[in-house]
């Protein structure tokens, strides 16, 4: 019989909390700088630039869809062609970057908004009851996140 030693206990989970409750609340409190260099390079960080005259944003928190869903979302399609693709999406999002590269390499014509950058996009999508990005819409289907297996049972 093999004896196991039991680690951690409720002083671990005390200490996981803690640490849990101290970077939530870092989290909640993060700001984002905007600046331009010199060169005309547009920078964004977490820390203001020390050098560099920047802008304080006003961010809300809006995810990335780690999991993909499919909602009923009635959108219309063009006569005698494939469901018409949209996404909802942000320049900073890495499914949003997965799903475009997708939609490249396989020849889908879509059109994107960008929540961020255009105001009647974020209303739009903020119309939906949408908690994250990508927002895509095939047809009358919405897909929440981004997974080829999700939209390719969608796109068929």
């Amino acid at each position: 019989m093999v004896a196991h030693k039991r680690e951690g206990g409720i002083g671990s989970v005390y200490k996981l909390l803690a640490v849990w409750v101290v970077l939530a609340c870092s989290l909640a409190d993060a700001q984002v700088y905007r600046w331009v260099d010199e060169d005309g390079n547009l920078h964004f960080s977490d820390r203001k630039p020390v050098e560099e005259s920047s802008e304080e944003l006003d961010i809300e928190p809006i995810n990335s869809y780690t999991a993909v869903e499919i909602q009923p979302a009635p959108q219309p399609t063009d006569e005698g062609h494939r469901p018409r693709v949209i996404m909802y999406a942000t320049d900073w999002c890495p499914y949003c970057a997965k799903a475009r590269q997708y939609f490249a390499d396989n020849g889908i014509r879509y059109t994107e908004y960008d929540i961020d950058e255009d105001p009647a996009a974020r209303r739009r999508y903020e119309a939906m009851d949408a908690t994250g990005v990508p927002v895509i819409l095939v047809g009358d289907t919405r897909i929440n996140g981004f997974s080829v297996k999700g939209f390719e049972r969608v796109y068929e």
